[in-house]
């Protein structure tokens, strides 16, 4: 054995694994952008006054041959959320009963019936249903996927690993624009499901987290598992009596609702809820749901789809920039840039239609002149969102609370964000009827402006702190100071209806796993008793 069993963990396994792992990300990122493509297409095209549809110069076909109305469109991309909520919760009891790797194994069923449903769609119930199923096996991989591959990283690269979910979740939503440029509906549906596809067959062969088989004492397959993850040569046994022991203590320390009304525990909560309020209510979902009718309506010179997919391109790279500023910049500065840029951008597109509008009303040509302003507004929203407001809130959430309440206190941000993200899509088209283009973008701006002052004022920096250390900064008990606060771990965290996480990662992530090694993964594990990690 000599020497190498002393050094660092083979890291090939993980890698591959985690890249099976992922494209379930990945899908989940082809499921959160399909209605932006189809629901235009199923809207048909925009016609003038008086105009009869002509069926017959419709390049794609209509659900009986008539276009879907706005309402009919909100709820088509809305009620992926109906569909998430049920998953996430769902998706808690199922990684902890029958284990993370035959969850995502599962998901196949919902991923089929969804994606058939909408394939074969011949009414418009159909395609409701549907996008509540592909909402289900959202709900299902945002929680199992995260969970599994923070389990199954060794410290030091786990919040590599990690980032990689969210980069595949928008790589996803970069696919099926990419697929909505060329294709109709229909087959968009059915090339959605490959990635899909791939990912239940992928972890089918792959091994089970050594966390699950530990919590249900099948030790043997635990000790093979963690083997085969870190390499025959790598000495796994002091690893393996980490994580038993910490499974062992998280057991011990159970939370309930009750102990969340604590001043200490109380704050911290708030926050979390607050900047799932604020990324929701920044319009982020609306948006990316709608983004081809967004663009079409504002007459865009690139056209709908190829605008869509520079936004898309744009995520992809602002995701990866994201992930380098995150524990560079630190949480704060970065969500009050977010915030700041975001409000600035939204003014922007407010205004272009705002002159749209006034030149209908006019029979003037003033916005011609400002064709370029909604891309460009686009650019900066996304870009602003993917390095702030779209990973902060959910590494937060994992940073904010130690590990014994960890779980009911994430479970009420994740729900909160779900819900959230439901409305606002639901209400988005009829807010347009309402208050104008202009109006609805401007609402955005304020919460924007809202979410730039709470950010300011009330957020609190975490990064390169412990978890005693942020307990402590909210009225806690001090650090090394007895009580039940929880030592200090990497955390796990659950993403969101966008997919806009980054578990951690960097300087924080190396000293976070430096304090407690492998035993993290294993407080991660333990901590999936309920709903979300």
């Amino acid at each position: 054995m000599g020497d190498s069993i002393i050094g660092k963990p083979s890291h090939m396994a993980q890698y591959i694994t985690a890249l099976a792992a992922t494209m379930g990300a990945l899908s989940m990122g082809a499921i959160l952008g399909y209605s932006s493509p189809a629901g235009s297409q199923l809207k048909g095209p925009d016609l003038p006054p008086n105009v009869t549809l002509n069926v017959s110069n419709i390049d794609c076909p209509l659900i009986h041959d008539e276009p879907l109305t706005d309402n009919q469109i909100s709820w088509f991309g809305s009620t992926v959320n109906i569909g998430a909520l049920i998953g996430a919760p769902l998706g808690g009891v199922c990684i902890n009963l029958i284990g993370r790797r035959t969850t995502m194994v599962a998901t196949i069923a919902p991923f089929l019936l969804g994606w058939f449903l909408i394939e074969f769609a011949n009414n418009f119930a159909m395609l409701v249903a549907g996008r509540i199923f592909c909402g289900i096996c959202c709900g299902l991989v945002s929680l199992s996927v995260p969970t599994y591959i923070g389990e199954i990283a060794s410290p030091d690269i786990r919040g590599l690993l990690g980032t990689g979910f969210q980069l595949m979740v928008v790589i996803g939503i970069l696919y099926v624009y990419s697929l909505g440029a060329g294709l109709c509906w229909q087959w968009i549906a059915l090339l959605c499901l490959i990635p899909a596809v791939v990912f239940c067959v992928a972890m089918f062969f792959s091994k089970e987290s050594p966390v699950f088989l530990l919590s249900k004492n099948k030790s043997q397959e635990a000790k093979e598992a963690l083997q085969f993850f870190r390499g025959e040569h790598y000495n796994i046994e002091p690893e393996l009596q980490q994580l038993t022991q910490s499974i062992e203590e998280a057991q011990r320390n159970k939370a309930s609702f009750r102990d969340l009304k604590t001043p200490y525990i109380l704050k911290p909560l708030l926050i979390s809820l607050a900047l799932m309020f604020f990324q929701q209510t920044s319009g982020i979902n609306a948006i990316l749901f709608n983004l081809n009718e967004i663009f079409k309506s504002a007459h865009v010179e690139l056209g709908e789809d190829a605008s869509s997919i520079i936004i898309a391109a744009v995520q992809v790279v602002a995701t990866c920039l994201g992930a380098v500023l995150m524990d560079r910049a630190g949480r704060k500065l970065l969500l009050i840039l977010s915030a700041g840029a975001m409000c600035i951008s939204l003014v922007g597109m407010g205004a272009y239609f705002f002159v749209s509008e006034q030149d209908l009303e006019n029979h003037t040509t003033n916005a011609d002149s400002l064709g370029w302003l909604p891309l460009l507004s686009m650019i900066i929203f996304i870009t602003f969102f993917s390095i702030g407001f779209g990973p902060i809130p959910w590494l937060m959430m994992g940073e904010l609370f130690s590990a014994e309440v960890r779980e009911l206190a994430s479970t009420l941000a994740t729900l909160t964000n779900w819900l959230l993200s439901f409305i606002v899509t639901l209400v988005f088209q009829p807010l347009i009827d309402a208050i104008n283009n202009s109006g609805v973008y401007w609402l955005f701006a304020i919460f924007c402006a809202c979410s730039f002052v709470f950010s300011l004022l009330v957020v609190k920096e975490t990064k390169g702190k412990t978890i005693e250390e942020i307990t402590f900064m909210f009225g806690g008990p001090p650090p090394n100071a007895g009580g039940n606060v929880a030592p200090s771990i990497p955390v796990v965290v659950v993403v969101n209806a966008a997919p806009n996480v980054s578990p951690p990662s960097g300087e924080d992530e190396r000293k976070r796993s430096t304090a407690s090694s492998s035993s993290s993964s294993a407080s991660e594990g333990a901590d999936n008793k309920g709903f979300v990690a």
